[in-house]
Order: structure tokens, then sequence, then C-alpha cells
């Protein structure tokens, strides 16, 4: 079996006439334009060999790029005509591949075994509470060694003990290592490496215990504007997972795996070809430029809307929503209890071209009308740029975007005092309510537009 790395979680698994490849991005840009891929790569789409099986873990847009799949879909002849495609039971995802129109999908369900083309396919589940769709990672396993793509599932001792039971020891593995802190920056979360998780991926690889593991599924960063970000989103790197690897559990051998370096995985053991591939190989060793500072330079928040008229037009629709409809659907949401219990001083702050202006509410006070200009100590804050806002007011985009681009930013000091008492808001596992994100909630019916949005700017495109 031979495994070659795209780029970030796209893999191409190669046993004898079987040929598999797993979560393809194969362009610049990904996930809503902010991101592109890190090392950036040139991939020579027409030497890829035809692909038999095609596995989609789940709907992050890193993984699930619908320009590749629009691609791929429409006539790249790199898919065989009888190709099977594995997907999740993720009802967005099964309609934006039916509007691709991919034949031949395989809903899949965890521990359920696929025998395909003389592979034995293994669906791994996942444990992540934190996204409401699901994924999976993925045992292949040829009749003589077996391969696990763990992809960004979260996984128990229970679930590591019955892929042993299945396949015995794993030949190699592809193996989280990276807490990404993606919207951290943007919502005031910690800007440091997540100890507790980080700690588990140790611990993962471990227990799995693979004769061999490579980090997997981190192979990106943010592109020009956004690229501050990079200094406050990737708290470590291939290199240094290995060292503490190697520290923690030095009977696991293992190696760096970067675009275009190949994985031969047979019974006698794992060599790691670097740079051995004929159809991809990395343009820039761009690393560097991921860099770990959360103390570097920020940028202001300034409207990404560059045209002056326009901007001027989406102004004042901004002000509007602003002034005339915010506050009628604030105060129909639940979460305004909330706010007037804990005595909130909002303040929302819109960027432009040129400063800001500032809007509040103070649900201490009597009226609920909003006030243009500063009220003095605030507890609840968004700033947010005017294109940003705008967008959303017109259903033209999704936190996805929003929530980790660095145009949105928020921070908030919950309390309040009674008679000999203070109390502060301090539950972990329940986010404090926040003005936009209950105006526009992030869910599957803004998911489901901002796929659907791609799929007819991508389907049937021609692409260079």
């Amino acid at each position: 079996m031979i495994a070659t790395l795209i780029s970030h979680a796209c893999i191409l698994i190669q046993s004898r006439d079987t040929t598999v490849l797993t979560d393809p991005v194969f362009f610049d840009y990904l996930w809503e334009e902010c991101n592109v891929q890190c090392p950036s790569i040139d991939l020579d789409r027409a030497k890829l060999p035809k692909v038999d099986i095609l596995n989609i873990s789940h709907r992050h847009q890193d993984h699930f790029d619908i320009r590749t799949l629009a691609y791929l879909a429409g006539g790249a002849d790199i898919l065989a005509p009888d190709a099977v495609v594995l997907a999740p039971r993720d009802e967005i995802l099964l309609e934006v591949l039916r509007e691709l129109e991919f034949k031949n999908v395989n809903v899949v369900e965890d521990f359920k075994t696929l025998e395909i083309k003389g592979l034995t396919l293994t669906p791994t589940p996942s444990l992540n509470k934190q996204d409401y769709f699901p994924e999976h990672g993925l045992l292949i396993h040829d009749g003589e060694v077996t391969l696990w793509n763990q992809v960004d599932t979260i996984v128990s001792p229970d679930i590591i003990k019955y892929m042993h039971r299945l396949y015995g020891q794993l030949d190699f593995a592809h193996v989280r290592y990276l807490p990404l802190l993606e919207g951290n920056f943007s919502f005031h979360n910690a800007l440091q490496l997540p100890m507790e998780e980080y700690g588990s991926f140790l611990k993962v690889a471990t227990a799995c215990r693979p004769k061999f593991a490579v980090p997997g599924s981190a192979g990106f960063k943010y592109r020009d504007e956004f690229g501050f970000l990079n200094q406050y989103s990737f708290p470590t790197t291939q290199e240094q997972f290995l060292r503490d690897l190697a520290d923690f559990c030095p009977d696991i051998n293992s190696s760096v795996f970067y675009p275009g370096d190949r994985a031969v995985i047979t019974r006698e053991g794992v060599e790691i070809q670097k740079a051995a591939s004929d159809f991809v190989k990395i343009r820039e060793n761009d690393g560097h430029k991921v860099e770990f500072k959360p103390v570097a330079e920020v940028p202001p928040i300034r409207t990404q809307t560059k045209d002056k008229t326009e901007h001027e037009k989406q102004w004042q629709e901004v002000v509007d929503f602003i002034e005339n409809r915010f506050v009628e659907l604030l105060v129909a949401k639940k979460a305004v209890q909330s706010w007037v219990d804990w005595k909130v001083a909002y303040q929302l702050e819109v960027f432009g071209q040129d400063g800001s202006e500032i809007w509040c509410l103070d649900f201490a006070g009597e009226d609920a009308d909003i006030i243009k200009g500063r009220i003095g100590k605030i507890n609840l804050y968004e700033g947010i740029a005017c294109s940003e806002l705008y967008s959303l007011i017109k259903n033209e985009t999704s936190w996805d975007y929003v929530g980790i681009n660095g145009q949105y930013r928020t921070f908030k000091d919950i309390y309040r005092v009674r008679l000999g008492e203070f109390e502060h808001w301090t539950k972990v596992d329940k986010k404090f309510p926040q003005p936009l994100t209950e105006v526009f909630p992030a869910g599957a019916e803004m998911d489901r537009a901002k796929f659907l949005r791609d799929v007819k700017r991508w389907k049937g495109k021609s692409v260079v």
C-alpha cells in the first residue's frame, strides 16, 4: 500500500489495482477563501491515477471543498466510471453531492465494514460534540496491511480497542497533532497551546500504538490580508509533535509527512519517500509564515469593500438595520432575559473605510432603545466590519467566514452585584449569548445556504 499526501487531509492511497482519495482539496483558495494550502503545492491533475473510492469524512470546508468536488464530478476524468463515494449520514452534505450529480454514494455507518474492489474499509466514529454533524475516520485494509486516517475525529480507548480487535496492530496511522485555534482571536478566547487537548493527541497515538505514525490534517494558512492570524492560530508543528511523541511513547516509529511525500507500507515496515510523488510537489516551503506568536501586531478591523460607492450603499443599509430593526429582533430572543439578568451594557462598533461608529444598548436600564454613541463602561462588545455585517443581513455569508477572518471581534466581562454578593459568569459548558450571533444564528440553515451558494458558483465551471 502506498499513501501520498496531496495537501492537508487529502491523501491518495493506492493498493494493488484500487485507489482511494480522501477529503480532496486541489485548489486555492479554501474555507470561504480565507485560507490557502501551506506549504503551497503544484498538483499535476493529469497524472493522478483513476480514483475508485472517494471518501469524505465530514463537511468542514477544509475537507469538503465544493470547488474540488465540482471539478471531480464535472467530467475531470479522475474518478473511475464506477467510483464509489463514501459519505457520512449528513443531510446537507448528501444534498450537495446530489446537486453536484455524484453517483454511487454510499452512506457509511460507524464500524460497519465495506468490501469494495479488494479493500476492506471500516469507518471509525468520532466523539466530537462541538459540531452538530457527523464525521468519521477510516481504516483501510488490503489483506496485508492496515492504514488508519484519523482526520479530525475524537476517539476513546474503547474505540481504539475495537480497532485493534478488528485488525491488530495498525501498520500506519495518520494522526491528529494540531489543536487549531481558529476563531479564538475573534472571540477573545485563550491564545495558547490547549494543554489538555494536545495531551489527548499524544495519548491517542500511544493507545493506538501503530507501527508507524505521521501527523495529519493540518496543511493550510491564512492568506494575504488575513495573514496576521497565522501567528494566532497554529500553536505547534509536525516536528514538535513528533519530538513530544518520541518522549511520550518511544516505541512508535514516526516521520513528518508533507505534500509529495509517499509512505510505502508493507508487512516489513514503512518507508517514507520524501518528495517522491510524480503528480504533486511543494511549490514553496512557507511553513515559517505560521509561526505561533500570539502577541504580534494586529491590524484594525476594516470593511472588505473597496469600492467607495458600494461601501456607502452597504453602510446605509447597515445603519438602517441597526437603528430600525436590531432591537426588535433582539427582544424577541430568549437570550434577552440573560442580558437583563446580568445587567449587560452592550456596544456594537461597525468599521467602515475610514473609522467606525458605535451604538449601545443598556440592558440594566429602563429604555430598550438603541443609543448612538458611547454609554460608559461596557461588559459585552462586538466589533465588525461593515462588509461582514451587511453580508449577514443579506444572508450572503456565514459565521464560518465572519468568525475566523479577524474582521469580527468580541469580548465580555459578565458579572453582577447584589447585596453582599458578587457573581461572575463561569459556565464553561455554555457560551454567553452574543447579540449578533443570536440575530444571525449559526446552524443548519446558514450552513446549507453557504454550501449551495458554492455549488451554484462552481458547478459546471471549467478549471484552468
